[in-house]
């Protein structure tokens, strides 16, 4: 395909549509990714009230609260081969309007299976929608620019982290209002909008450039051209999905991954608990001073993607992340003065969640069409694992010390281990490459 040219440089006309593209899509992704994070955490605001008036015990929330992610992670890699299938416009907007109507069901709950059954079919439900968004990524925008477009999609759940808990506090305060309980409110009132998103997505949502009315002929085309990666660092598996789920760099990608949100996952879930023990009594201080973390997570994401853009070796540009959230933590550790500890809260979540787009740019730039959809949405059950392992390595350390901010160990540990494995995915990625440039001349023969 010619590169093409209208009144100007290719460069140019490259980068004026993909401003385009960032203003225009960016925005509908990050609404949607925003009302996931609201519908999948909100089930903890509802905690004690779901104890009071239904009886659900401790052990049957945890049971509840854990068991969405059993379908969600199980079925990541099928709900995203269906997005390459389908199209992901109709994907995502099918995911949005499922899981914002089960959302909402949660207001009926009635006992401890009622809920079980509905967190599981949330949990289905919502499968898919993050790998759907990644896969998206890789249509429209080049390797170089992916970075800085999934570090501004992870700004929405940055900013749950800040906002969600006080919105649905709110909610949870019309307990008795319409004869509904507060708890009923909430899930009302945070599922409904979610349905609202995903028929905008439906009609306003492009699949592809192509699609888009709001881009001229030549700007579609430079973008569908240069979102396709180079020979030499595309994956060597064409059309085998289940191959490209064994290459050592995908598998390798997940591991650090799964690793990172051992460390961060367990940094959200615990940082409440660890102010509290700060000697901090008021609940609205203990919620405004934990939305520390969600404001390291924004600057992280929006500094460290633009940062990566002018980098040119990956993995570096990754290990010195990971040594900076290594360095944040054992600082954190060694410090007990309140104002230090709020700030290094602020810098482990800036390296925690800023090197998030990082990982998914290193793997875009290796898959593409149904290899991209299978190998991304794996890529993102391993991190869900990690979700869910590492607030339980956190509740160990809290009981064996005492102490919540233990967990900052956790962050350690499991930061040290990435760190390890970063030089050993430096060497898949570079004999992936090798294998590609060997196989390119092979493959333009047969055609």
């Amino acid at each position: 395909m010619a590169t093409p040219t209208m009144g100007g440089s290719s460069s140019e006309l490259h980068r004026v549509a993909t401003h385009k593209a960032m203003l225009r899509l960016i925005p509908l992704m990050c609404a949607i990714y925003f009302m996931s994070y609201l519908d999948r955490t909100n089930v903890s605001l509802a905690k004690a009230r779901l104890a009071a008036d239904l009886g659900i015990s401790a052990a049957a929330y945890g049971l509840g609260a854990g068991i969405f992610f059993i379908g969600y992670a199980l079925l990541e890699v099928p709900s995203n081969l269906a997005a390459h299938r389908v199209g992901p416009r109709r994907w995502i907007a099918r995911i949005a309007v499922t899981w914002g109507a089960l959302s909402a069901a949660m207001m009926f709950v009635q006992g401890e299976w009622s809920f079980y059954t509905i967190r599981v079919l949330l949990g289905v439900a919502e499968a898919g929608l993050f790998p759907a968004l990644m896969y998206m990524v890789t249509l429209w925008f080049a390797p170089k620019d992916r970075s800085v477009a999934v570090g501004w999609i992870y700004v929405a759940p940055a900013l749950a982290l800040v906002i969600g808990n006080p919105v649905g506090g709110a909610f949870m305060q019309m307990d008795g209002f319409a004869g509904l309980h507060g708890w009923q409110w909430l899930f009302l009132l945070e599922g409904l909008p979610t349905i609202v998103v995903g028929v905008i997505l439906w009609f306003k949502l492009p699949e592809k450039p192509s699609d888009a009315r709001w881009l001229s002929n030549d700007e579609a085309r430079i973008l569908e051209a240069r979102a396709i990666p180079d020979a030499a660092h595309a994956s060597i598996f064409s059309d085998d999905w289940v191959a490209a789920l064994k290459s050592p760099a995908t598998v390798l990608t997940g591991l650090i991954y799964f690793l990172n949100q051992v460390a961060f996952v367990g940094l959200v879930f615990f940082t409440p608990a660890m102010i509290q023990q700060m000697h901090v009594k008021s609940p609205l201080m203990i919620g405004v001073l934990s939305s520390s973390v969600g404001i390291g997570f924004l600057l992280g994401v929006l500094i460290l993607p633009r940062i990566h853009r002018r980098v040119t070796h990956d993995c570096i540009y990754l290990a010195v992340l990971t040594a900076g959230l290594i360095v944040s933590a054992i600082l954190f550790i060694s410090s007990d003065w309140l104002p230090v500890q709020l700030a290094l809260f602020v810098a482990t979540a800036f390296f925690a969640g800023g090197v998030l787009p990082l990982y998914w740019a290193i793997s875009m730039k290796r898959l593409h069409g149904i290899q991209a959809a299978a190998g991304l949405a794996f890529i993102n059950t391993l991190g869900l694992t990690g979700g869910f392992v590492g607030p339980y390595l956190f509740g160990l350390a809290e009981s064996a010390s005492g102490k919540s901010a233990s967990g900052f160990s956790v962050i350690v540990g499991a930061s040290v281990l990435g760190l390890i494995i970063v030089p050993m995915l430096a060497k898949a990625i570079q004999s992936e490459g090798r294998t590609a440039s060997l196989s390119e001349p092979l493959l333009n023969v047969e055609q």
